[in-house]
């Protein structure tokens, strides 16, 4: 064996021993950043639990809007970007891309990211105190959503998005169930508690089951799914957190693929950027949104023989790619090169999830100090609804090292 190959195989050795160590170690580095991010947590999540605790269940069927084509135990909601036709006041709708009305149906959206909120924050502060108390009164709110008969959500988006004489309900509304992602996470945190009732729990499972077979068979979800910007991240993002909680691997397993085979190569640039979001009228807004939803689809899929974090296309694009791409801009807004949003610019960024999960998933302080200096707790209501996950504590183990 020549001096040269007797180098080169001993550094392939070197280099080998160094991805074992760090793989080695890196559930030990997940956890310490797990660990500060529960310490800046804390407080907040023992005050909103507080709140919740307070709250009485409120589902869909507590308000009805007369536009709605469904009944009162179906979601209903209405096009952000359609306006009333200035020459044909009475006519169909027509649209302002970015712009939202503000006299859109809204109640049934109050109401899922209220429940949403609930949820999350009962969840978070057991995941911190192992108090009964909060997942007690979760069921409560659970029951109301998914196994009362008289107060209960149909497992189903006909109604959503609609537009005045247009439509009356579109796939595209699928988006607005987002907010049942921390709801079916925070029933994965609490349900191995003794006071979770086993007979309640599988009918929230059965709901969600429901609803994962509609969104997956019915021409709706079906559209959703192959829509090749953010809306079809999220349709893979919230279908696997709901497969997750039921257990259906084969779903699962068809996220994942779909991860990997197309949303990867389809909607991410070879720089990192999103370009269909960026040729929007709010480029920066869904640009964080579209980067939210794929990173949290690597943290609720990955498992050891297929981790996601890891994973990039033959041609490199991959989830560390996207937030290397759009960290500066988080870290100084004002290096944006592309236009400002339309809309909300003033109140972006906040505390995304990419940058939380990002950091313990690539061992990145910096990006784990940008998430601590930014707002937890945004008050904006677009803001809310662009941001699904806001109770990262329930998430966490949820990747590589809860399997």
């Amino acid at each position: 064996m020549t001096r040269g190959l007797q180098a080169l195989l001993f550094f392939l050795v070197l280099h080998i021993a160094s991805c074992v160590q760090t793989r080695a170690q890196q559930p030990e580095i997940a956890a310490a950043f797990e660990k500060e991010m529960e310490d800046v947590l804390r407080e907040q999540v023992i005050q909103e639990a507080a709140w919740a605790l307070e709250q009485e269940p409120a589902t869909v069927t507590a308000n009805v809007s007369v536009r709605s084509a469904g009944g009162k135990h179906d979601f209903y909601s209405e096009g952000d970007y359609w306006w009333p036709d200035p020459e044909n006041p009475d006519g169909p709708y027509i649209r302002r891309d970015g712009m939202t009305n503000p006299d859109n149906f809204v109640a049934h959206r109050h109401a899922m990211i209220r429940f949403s909120r609930i949820i999350g924050a009962l969840a978070s502060a057991y995941r911190l105190t192992g108090e009964e108390r909060y997942v007690k009164h979760a069921l409560l709110h659970l029951q109301a959503w998914f196994t009362n008969p008289e107060t209960l959500m149909n497992p189903n988006l006909l109604y959503a998005q609609a537009i005045k004489g247009r439509v009356t309900g579109r796939g595209i509304g699928i988006i607005d169930t987002i907010h049942l992602m921390e709801v079916a996470q925070g029933v994965l945190a609490m349900q191995s508690s003794a006071a979770f009732d086993k007979k309640a729990l599988a009918g929230i499972k059965g709901w969600f089951e429901e609803y994962i077979n509609w969104l997956t068979s019915h021409p709706y979800g079906k559209d959703e799914m192959e829509a090749e910007n953010n809306h079809g991240t999220c349709w893979v993002m919230q279908v696997a957190s709901f497969a997750k909680l039921t257990g259906n691997r084969e779903v699962m397993e068809f996220c994942r693929e779909r991860y990997k085979n197309v949303l990867l190569p389809d909607q991410m640039g070879a720089d990192g950027s999103f370009p269909r979001e960026l040729d929007r009228t709010k480029p920066y807004g869904y640009s964080l949104f579209n980067l939210d939803a794929m990173t949290m689809i690597c943290q609720i899929l990955s498992v050891p023989e297929d981790n996601l974090w890891e994973y990039q296309t033959a041609d490199g694009r991959s989830i560390k790619k996207g937030i290397g791409f759009l960290y500066p801009y988080v870290a100084d807004k004002s290096a944006w090169p592309y236009p400002p949003d339309v809309m909300y610019w003033d109140h972006w960024p906040v505390a995304h999830p990419f940058l939380a999960f990002g950091a313990a998933a690539f061992d990145n302080r910096r990006w784990l100090e940008t998430w601590k200096s930014l707002d937890h707790s945004p008050e904006v209501e677009e803001v809310i609804r662009n941001l699904p996950v806001r109770h990262p504590l329930i998430w966490l183990n949820a990747g590589i090292a809860a399997h």
